[in-house]
């Protein structure tokens, strides 16, 4: 079982001039911890469902490239990536460049975008829910392409590209891991199942959600002739891995007979604190799990 690291908020320590040093003491703390992956939000404004708007956010990309910086091994990646905030052949170019640059580390977590009051207030094109899942599938298309050999043309319904040129291509084989959002059992999981080399679900919904989702993943594999076991499967705790570690071990274990691989944490503390103590009380522990 692997752990990830999912940094969601900037507002600690408040001093807006300590966030690049405290994000980049929390990725190499957490690096030599034995964290595997380090994924940040795809968000301008802070979430208002959890915090108020106008809390500090930084553009995702260029985070992860300031963290590819410091550190050597971590996977970086979104968690995930709106469709509607970039054209995808800019994407795609976004993600070979953090690839490129950071080693070969580089992961495309994708899904559906939501937060429509950052898109209105920032003027991004807010379409239907069924619209953007078409936008979805023709930039997973994109990407696929603009990592393989046809730099020619794509033409879709929502997206015109006259060429797929991509050079350098990314340091990844065959290309960057795709890794698809979200829980939606209809569109989201078919996806995966046609797209992905990897899900990723939240596990607020407890053991039987997950469950549930896996099992419907494994029924659009089927249907779509994919091998289902190809596809990593990774899980969002719901439980705060520092405030009762066996129970967070016990959740743990639960995903890992689902066969799932990676868990991402987010820090509910000082960041820094919390990576050294997920190396101190919990990464030691899950060498035992899976």
């Amino acid at each position: 079982m692997k752990l990830g690291l999912h940094y969601w908020n900037y507002s600690t320590p408040a001093d807006p001039t300590a966030i690049a040093p405290t994000l980049a003491e929390t990725a190499t703390t957490a690096e030599q911890a034995g964290v595997a992956s380090f994924t940040v939000m795809d968000h301008f404004f802070q979430m208002d469902a959890v915090f108020a708007a106008e809390e500090p956010m930084l553009e995702a990309y260029t985070t992860l490239g300031f963290v590819a910086g410091q550190t050597q091994r971590m996977t970086l990646g979104v968690l995930v990536t709106g469709v509607m905030y970039r054209y995808p052949g800019l994407l795609a170019k976004t993600v070979t460049t953090l690839d490129v640059l950071s080693g070969g580390r580089a992961r495309l977590g994708i899904g559906a975008s939501w937060y429509e009051r950052e898109q209105l207030g920032l003027g991004v094109p807010v379409v239907p829910v069924a619209e953007r899942f078409e936008r979805l599938e023709e930039t997973l298309r994109i990407c696929r392409q603009m990592w393989s050999a046809d730099d020619g043309p794509f033409n879709g319904k929502h997206y015109q590209l006259a060429e797929t040129i991509n050079s350098p291509q990314p340091l990844s084989r065959p290309h960057p891991p795709i890794m698809i959002g979200g829980g939606g059992e209809k569109k989201t999981l078919l996806l995966v199942a046609r797209y992905a080399d990897a899900c990723n679900l939240f596990g607020r919904g407890g053991i039987d959600d997950i469950t549930r989702k896996l099992d419907v993943l494994r029924g659009h594999c089927a249907a779509e002739g994919r091998d289902y076991d190809t596809i990593e499967k990774t899980v969002v705790a719901s439980r705060a891995p520092l405030d009762d570690v066996d129970a967070f071990l016990a959740e743990v274990s639960e995903y890992a007979a689902l066969g799932v691989s990676e868990v991402q944490v987010t820090p509910d503390r000082h960041p820094v604190e919390f990576a050294q103590r997920l190396g101190d009380e919990v990464l030691p522990r899950l060498a035992d799990v899976g």
